[in-house]
């Protein structure tokens, strides 16, 4: 399938040309997105789909696959980056001399597009470890972009955790190749078992995804980095950069790992992804500035994709409840892409018109940026899994799961994070409707666009609730059998 080739070629070309395209370079965000839409299409309307780098098909070539799974995360990626892209145009000034910030960005965030991509449709374990590696360089550069010593700071802390990760990946690969004398992960799940080598594997690559991904505890470096970032940077960092690491352990776990998934082990990660929801809502509720509470809502938010695993199973037979589990999980992951995304930017005008982002000074917003307000207010509601969005129809499919596979404690945490959710958003949606203070300092006018594009991915969250068939149908594409019987 060329569509495969294109949704990674294209925005990577694309970074190359933002070199020398100077101000043009917003331009070439038009033909970045269509190879990421044909790609949803052709999926959509036909079935699973490969494309064999060079001609050569494994084990001494790589296979782009592109299934249901893959196709909507690419088509996710289409369009969080399209609408960062076209908040960064107003966002980083579109007239006058070129600053540094604005040439770097570009070529920044087009490699991060395609790495991005290459994640969601590589199956070879090295070609994954390249593209992840893209990724943690384009990303650390986007949070040091302001040059601020905090920032560089943070990014730094963000580059070490990084570097830690993928040197657990690359040894964890080295481990199966030297096992199975594959890196193709089809080839590797029809040969894997549960060897020590698998298992030492396997303990390796979760790791430095779970330090990728800023799983609890691995997430130090993430609040800082989120929301040190500039807000197109925070989004797609929020949106895509952790969700690309979970990516790669969803499958790894489902079409590679399975014979390794007792009970013990889809346990222990349920339980880190239950400490991140119960920690990250917690730590959320405390904080006084708001990018901060939305980088801490990323980590509770993070942990409920992590309660796929003990929800699918582990139980040594087939579970019918496994389908809604994983389809759940995977529902939270685009809804929290879209909602994140919607949230960063929002914030990201707010503090615009603010001149700062502490919870405190934010009084007045909802009428001095009303719409970014309301696309704030509607992220809100999905991240809080309230109806008709799509994160509600997310904790929905999970929970059901939980309860008909007795599991009631996971679908507690679920209940328990949405509660804590509905208690960190409340506190800055409650003061955007405040009279602003007299004496307080006035608050400026932003450009419309600012305030349409969060809206607008607000919207899309929502509608992923309202309109769910057409991507559920999607999703199921091609999806491993374990998403249907359950992992044992």
């Amino acid at each position: 399938m060329a569509e495969a080739a294109l949704a990674i070629a294209l925005p990577l070309a694309a970074s190359l040309l933002a070199v020398v395209a100077g101000r043009r370079a917003p331009l070439l965000l038009w033909a970045a997105v269509p190879g990421s839409l044909f790609l949803a299409w052709a999926v959509a309307a036909g079935a699973p789909s490969t494309h064999a780098l060079g001609g050569w098909d494994p084990p001494l070539g790589i296979l782009l696959r592109a299934d249901g799974l893959a196709a909507a995360f690419v088509a996710l990626s289409a369009v969080v980056a399209s609408g960062c892209g076209l908040f960064a145009i107003r966002y980083l000034g579109s007239g006058g001399e070129e600053t540094r910030k604005r040439f770097a960005f570009w070529p920044l965030f087009y490699a991060l597009w395609a790495a991005v991509n290459a994640v969601f449709l590589s199956r070879d374990l090295f070609n994954l470890y390249v593209a992840l590696e893209l990724l943690t360089l384009a990303a650390v550069a986007m949070v040091a972009l302001d040059g601020r010593t905090a920032t560089l700071a943070a990014a730094m802390r963000y580059l070490l955790f990084a570097l830690f990760g993928s040197l657990a990946f690359l040894a964890g690969a080295a481990l199966l190749y030297g096992a199975y004398g594959t890196l193709d992960m089809v080839l590797l799940g029809e040969r894997l078992g549960p060897e020590p080598a698998s298992w030492a594997a396997a303990a390796l690559m979760s790791t430095g995804l779970f330090a990728k991904t800023a799983l609890f505890p691995f997430h130090a470096w993430l609040p800082p980095a989120h929301s040190g970032a500039p807000a197109p940077a925070s989004a797609l960092l929020s949106a895509l950069v952790v969700k690309a690491s979970f990516y790669i352990l969803l499958r790894l776990w489902f079409d590679v790992l399975a014979p390794l998934a007792t009970a013990g082990s889809v346990t222990l990660l349920g339980l880190l992804g239950a400490m991140a929801v119960l920690y990250g809502g917690a730590m959320a509720i405390r904080q006084q500035r708001l990018k901060m509470v939305v980088a801490y809502s990323t980590v509770a938010q993070l942990g409920y994709l992590f309660l796929v695993f003990p929800l699918a199973g582990g139980g040594g037979e087939a579970q019918p409840w496994a389908a809604s589990a994983w389809s759940g999980g995977v529902f939270h992951g685009l809804a929290h892409g879209l909602a994140k995304a919607a949230m960063f930017l929002a914030a990201g005008a707010m503090i615009l018109s603010a001149g700062d982002d502490r919870i405190g000074n934010m009084a007045g917003l909802g009428k001095s940026v009303p719409i970014a307000s309301f696309a704030f207010a509607l992220a809100a509601i999905s991240l809080m899994g309230l109806p008709p969005s799509g994160g509600f129809l997310a904790k929905y499919l999970m929970l059901t799961a939980s309860f008909a596979g007795g599991g009631w404690w996971w679908g507690a945490v679920l209940v328990v994070g949405g509660l804590l959710s509905a208690v960190y958003l409340f506190r800055p949606l409650n003061e955007l409707m405040r009279k602003r203070p007299d004496d307080a300092p006035p608050l400026a006018r932003v450009h419309w666009s600012l305030e349409a594009v969060p809206l607008a991915l607000a919207v899309a969250a929502v509608l992923l609730g309202l309109a769910s068939m057409a991507p559920y149908r999607l999703i199921q594409t091609g999806s491993p059998l374990t998403a249907a019987t359950g992992l044992s």
